[in-house]
C-alpha cells in the first residue's frame, strides 16, 4: 500500500460495501459534457422547465435578500449554493438514467423515482446542506475577524471592502477555507447521488464509492470540479437566469460521469 492509499479517507470506512471504480483520463471525462449536452437536447422541455423552476427560486432569494436589506449575504449565498447544486440535479440524474436505459420520462414518473430514494438521498442532502450553513457561518466570521464589521450593502462591497489594506490577505484565507470545504464536499457528493438513484445503496455507501472515484482519479477530478464551478458560476452571473440551462446540463453530465466511474 502507498502512503496515498493509506491516508485515503476511505479506508476509515473499512466495513461500508461498496462498488469498485475505475480509472479514467482526461479525455475521457472531456466526453461527459457532450454526453450531458445531448441528454439535454433529448429532452429540452422537462430541462428547461425544471431549471427554470430553480432559476425563479433563487431569483426570488435574491429578492427577497434585498427587499430584507441582507443584500450583503448574497456572495457567501452563490458560494453556498455551488456545494448544494449536486442535490438540485437529482431530477435531471433520473431522466438521463430513463433516457441511457430507453425508458420515457414524464414528470411524474420521474419525481416519483426521485421520492423512492428520499431516505439515502436526504441523507447525503443534509450532509451538503450542513456543509453550506457552515460555509455561511466562516464567510461572516472571516469578514468580521478582518473588517470587524458586519458586511456592508452589496452596493460597497466592491469599492469598500475589496480596497482596503487587508483585502488581499482576507481573499486568499477565504479561497483556502472556501477550496477545502468545497474540495471536500465534491468527493462526497460527485457520484454519490446519481449512484442512489441507480443502485441499492445506503449514503454512506455512495458516499464512500464518490471518495474512491475522486481519489483514484484526482488529476481528472480536479479538472472535473474546476469544469462544474465555471460553468455555474456563469449561470450565477447572468442573475440566476443562466441556471435553466446550466443546471440541467450539469445534471446530466453528472450522471454520464458517474457512468464512467463506478464498476
Amino acid at each position: 500500500m502507498t502512503l496515498s492509499n493509506a491516508f485515503s479517507p476511505t479506508n476509515f470506512l473499512p466495513d461500508v460495501v461498496r462498488p469498485a471504480v475505475r480509472v479514467v483520463s482526461i479525455d475521457e471525462s472531456g466526453q461527459w459534457l457532450a454526453r450531458g449536452l445531448a441528454d439535454f437536447r433529448h429532452a429540452p422541455g422537462p430541462s428547461l422547465l425544471a431549471g427554470g423552476f430553480y432559476s425563479l427560486i433563487a431569483f426570488g432569494i435574491l429578492v427577497g435578500l434585498q427587499w430584507a436589506g441582507l443584500a450583503s449575504l448574497i456572495l457567501p449565498l452563490c458560494g453556498g449554493f455551488i456545494l448544494v447544486a449536486p442535490l438540485s440535479a437529482v431530477l435531471f440524474y433520473e431522466i438521463s438514467r430513463r433516457i441511457e436505459n430507453g425508458e420515457p420520462y414524464p414528470f411524474r414518473a420521474t419525481a416519483a423515482a426521485c421520492l423512492t430514494k428520499a431516505g439515502p438521498l436526504s441523507a447525503v442532502g443534509m450532509v451538503l446542506m450542513l456543509a453550506m450553513l457552515v460555509w455561511i457561518l466562516l464567510a461572516l466570521v472571516l469578514f468580521a475577524l478582518f473588517y470587524g464589521v458586519s458586511p456592508p450593502p452589496l452596493g460597497d462591497f466592491f469599492f469598500g471592502v475589496l480596497t482596503a489594506p487587508q483585502s488581499m490577505i482576507f481573499l486568499a484565507v477565504g479561497t483556502v477555507v472556501g477550496g477545502t470545504l468545497a474540495s471536500l464536499v465534491f468527493a462526497l457528493a460527485a457520484v454519490s447521488l446519481p449512484m442512489i438513484l441507480d443502485r441499492d445503496v445506503s449514503a454512506l455507501a455512495a458516499m464512500a464509492t464518490s471518495i474512491d472515484a475522486v481519489n483514484t482519479n484526482r488529476a481528472v477530478m480536479v479538472g472535473w470540479a474546476a469544469t462544474i464551478a465555471f460553468i455555474t458560476v456563469c449561470g450565477l452571473l447572468t442573475g440566476f437566469i443562466g441556471l435553466a440551462f446550466t443546471l440541467p446540463l450539469l445534471g446530466y453530465s453528472t450522471w454520464h460521469a458517474y457512468r464512467a466511474l463506478v464498476v
